[in-house]
């Protein structure tokens, strides 16, 4: 797991560096994993560090990326199948590592729900397989899809229908019922097909998860025909009709329908339970015949996982126990220093290459100059004081998918000669001073524009999946199209075509590059002229705003133009800067960097060059047809005694509500519970209509 105390030692400043190395590396194994079915890393090692970025995030939430793990569920789909949108996404699970995080989420759980009652929950093996919904209308089977990114998967209905577990029609179902589970590969069929291929001189697989992948996204269905795939049903998308009441129920009437579902689904009636069944399902896993890597833990009240609702990317309701990862040993042999978007200098580990969990890794991400002395950010020792040195022989382990951490130093290999390492003083790619303001750990660069590390980590982030996608434009094109002069700005990109397309200096001509990929290429720049307000927000790479803000900044302001308007406007003491605080999930700190961001004379000219190629969609808004609050500012205050303040807000967002963290003129209404003080009195100074919680309740139905 995360160094829990080191996270909790970070300023802003480095945890926004330590998110945007982690997306960086992740998203390079999300599609490895999900689009090649050949991962770079283990499932373990993925895991651990993406409970780092939630660590982090959970501590900064307006610092979550746009192409923050935390956000992301699998890879977009291939180009070889036809695609899928999914009715009901696919979203991925929220992990825990420990014991005591299972304790810590029931409690969350009543505490959303506002209840001391025990919760009964499903606990179920978490198969090591590939994602897939079936589609079946009036009882037959019409379409299977992959997960794919969570909203659209690839289409792969001829390979499931060679799978045996997988009926064909059903007897007894909803109208429209989408099956939900996994593909695997048992242990046995595995080794007998990488017999078989290793025979025929074809390639074998790494894994049961690799071969079970592969063989399901065969474009020849005969293929997949004769591989072994097996299915474990385990969940629904969009359904006419409820399947139950609960979800033990939902399983039980699925296996009713000719599905298989995993033998070990237990209900547990507390967290006590449910790791109880977890040791239980952990001593089986050897025996079990395939691959399982945790085990999920759902609300089994249907009414309550409704009430629950989601985040963003992940149920509220459910979530994966995980199995703890490898722990490895090797030798440090160099610190580097990278430096970010915005400036900061980030120290990596070279490291003599060892294996991890099965994959080789040769590097790891050392924090800041205090993790390397063996401090936090307060002077307090972590390591107990043990710093890292050079040729220090470390352990090291993989936390989710992307640079390993060093976990401890073996002070009894250290070498006589090791010396303690000197944090640089300048910038390694521009010469500018490199300092460490009062209350940050991260030295950061002073170049700003004059920084080329700086400026090619903001085209990559402009780039980058959640932002503007560009499809062909990865991380190496714009190192290569940087270093040529190609591309120096993000409208630069735009104007790629016109000045690349034609003449002696043409993109095909490059190597590497051909007719066909230059083409895709300014394709995938033209499709993305039209861009959404928030991937547009994400994208420019102003401090501090991740994906979430640059939603809720896209939900407030609507329009591309009344946000900038407002940001530019958004000086101290001002009226825009006032509303942009009261933002819930912004506050001062964050919107001083967003108006700081406009307020630059070459901001302006950055967007004025790239708006000239842009057509910017507004924010698309809830479906509220016939929501009595739709688009109106609303405000809890007080205590709420029908349910909590999480759950409220919830509820007021989903119906089209915009919620706020103060009064102002512009706040429509005030729900007002008991203890209500400042912002009661402040309404009624402004005439804001206030309600108590059943005068709301009652309002929203």
């Amino acid at each position: 797991m995360a160094d829990t105390q080191n996270i909790d030692d970070l300023t802003r400043a480095e945890a926004e560096q330590r998110l945007a190395e982690l997306a960086t590396r992740m998203n390079a194994a999300d599609a490895a994993y999900h689009q090649a079915d050949d991962p770079i890393i283990s499932d373990a090692e993925y895991d651990r560090l993406k409970a780092e970025v939630l660590a982090i995030e959970a501590r900064f939430p307006d610092l979550t990326r746009a192409d923050s793990p935390s956000k992301k569920v699998g890879a977009a789909p291939s180009d070889a199948f036809g695609k899928v949108r999914h009715r009901v996404a696919m979203l991925s699970l929220s992990n825990l590592f420990e014991a005591e995080e299972v304790a810590e989420f029931d409690t969350r759980i009543r505490r959303f729900l506002g209840t001391e009652d025990p919760i009964a929950y499903t606990a179920e093996p978490k198969i090591d397989g590939l994602s897939l919904s079936l589609r079946y209308e009036s009882g037959r089977l019409v379409e299977a899809a992959t997960r794919g990114d969570g909203e659209t998967g690839e289409n792969v209905t001829a390979n499931a229908r060679t799978i045996d577990d997988i009926p064909e029609t059903l007897d007894g179902a909803p109208d429209t019922l989408e099956v939900r589970g996994e593909v695997y590969m048992s242990h046995a069929d595995f080794q007998a097909l990488n017999a078989r291929q290793e025979e025929a001189g074809n390639k074998v697989f790494a894994n049961p998860r690799n071969a079970a992948a592969g063989s399901l996204r065969q474009l020849d269905s005969s293929i997949t025909a004769a591989r072994p795939l097996r299915f474990f049903a385990y969940a629904w998308g969009e359904i006419s009709s409820p399947l139950a009441e609960t979800q033990s129920g939902a399983i039980e009437r699925l296996a009713q329908l000719g599905f298989q579902t995993n033998p070990l689904t237990k209900l547990c009636k507390s967290a006590e339970e449910m790791l109880t069944h977890y040791d239980a399902i952990a001593a089986a896993r050897p025996d079990l015949g395939y691959d399982i890597d945790g085990v999920v833990y759902k609300v089994d009240d249907l009414a309550l996982q409704r009430r629950l609702g989601f985040r963003s990317n992940n149920p509220r309701w459910a979530t994966a126990h995980k199995f703890p990862a490898e722990v490895a040993v090797t030798t440090l042999t160099g610190i580097e220093i990278q430096v970010g978007r915005t400036g900061a200098l980030s120290p990596v580990a070279r490291l003599d290459p060892v294996t991890v969990g099965g994959v080789v890794v040769s590097n790891a991400t050392l924090h800041n100059a205090d993790y390397i002395a063996g401090r936090d950010s307060k002077g307090e020792p972590i390591r107990e004081g043990r710093d890292i040195r050079v040729g220090d022989t470390v352990e090291i382990y993989r936390a989710g998918d992307v640079i390993p951490k060093v976990r401890d130093v073996i002070l009894d290999r250290r070498p006589a000669d090791a010396a303690p390492y000197e944090f640089p003083e300048t910038c390694p790619a521009c010469g500018s001073p490199a300092i460490r303001e009062p209350g940050e750990a991260v030295h950061r660069c002073t170049g700003a524009l004059i920084c080329p590390a700086q400026a090619v980590e903001k085209l990559k982030h402009f780039v980058s999946r959640m932002a503007f996608d560009i499809e062909g434009l990865g991380a190496k094109q714009v190192e290569a199209f940087y270093e040529d002069e190609w591309i120096r700005t993000p409208a630069d990109i735009f104007a790629l075509e016109e000045r690349f397309g034609s003449g002696l200096r043409q993109l095909k001509n490059r190597e590497g590059w051909g007719e066909k990929s230059a083409q895709n290429l300014f394709a995938a720049i033209r499709e993305r002229r039209t861009i959404p307000l928030n991937r547009l927000i994400f994208g420019l790479g102003i401090r501090h705003v991740g994906e979430t803000t640059a939603m809720l900044l896209a939900r407030h302001y609507g329009s591309w133009a009344a946000f900038r308007e407002a940001m530019e406007a958004a000086v101290p003491d001002s009226a825009e800067r006032a509303e942009l605080i009261a933002i819930d999930g912004v506050g001062p700190v964050l919107a001083e960097a967003i108006a700081d961001f406009f307020a630059e004379p070459a901001a302006k000219d950055l967007l004025d060059n790239l708006l000239a190629y842009l057509t910017v969609e507004d924010v698309a808004a809830p479906a509220t047809e016939g929501s009595p609050v739709a688009g109106k500012i609303v405000v809890f205050t007080g205590t709420l005694e029908k349910m909590t303040r999480a759950e409220a807000k919830a509820r007021a967002e989903a119906l089209g509500a915009k919620v706020s963290g103060s009064v102002s003129k512009k706040t429509d209404i005030v729900i007002a519970g008991p203890g209500a003080g400042s912002k009661e009195t402040k309404a009624r100074e402004l005439g804001v209509e206030i309600l108590s919680e059943d005068d709301w309740l009652a309002l929203i139905g």
